[in-house]
């Protein structure tokens, strides 16, 4: 597991893993349904870049977040879901 505490720290990650696994940014781009920019600025480390589009990036490259040290929550994530979108 990797201990990430920046922008910076993400995107280096998160191209090490493209670099891993043989894609280039226009690849991992059409498989994350994401602009080509916003794996340039992604990796730059760009601090104001959208969570759903890093998220999508991530899921892409088979990787998922996981979130240590905060207190555990039991939540309904359909009933999280829909609270959010009233």
């Amino acid at each position: 597991m990797t201990s990430i505490q920046s922008p910076t720290q993400l995107g280096r990650a998160l191209r090490a893993a493209r670099k891993q696994l043989h894609l280039t940014q226009p690849q991992l781009a059409l498989a994350a349904g994401v602009g080509v920019r916003f794996i340039v600025d992604l990796e730059a480390g760009k601090p104001t870049l959208r969570l759903e589009n890093v998220l999508r990036v991530v899921d892409a490259l088979g990787g998922e977040l996981h979130l240590s040290g905060l207190p555990p929550v039991a939540t309904n994530d359909a009933q999280e879901d829909s609270n959010h979108a009233a």
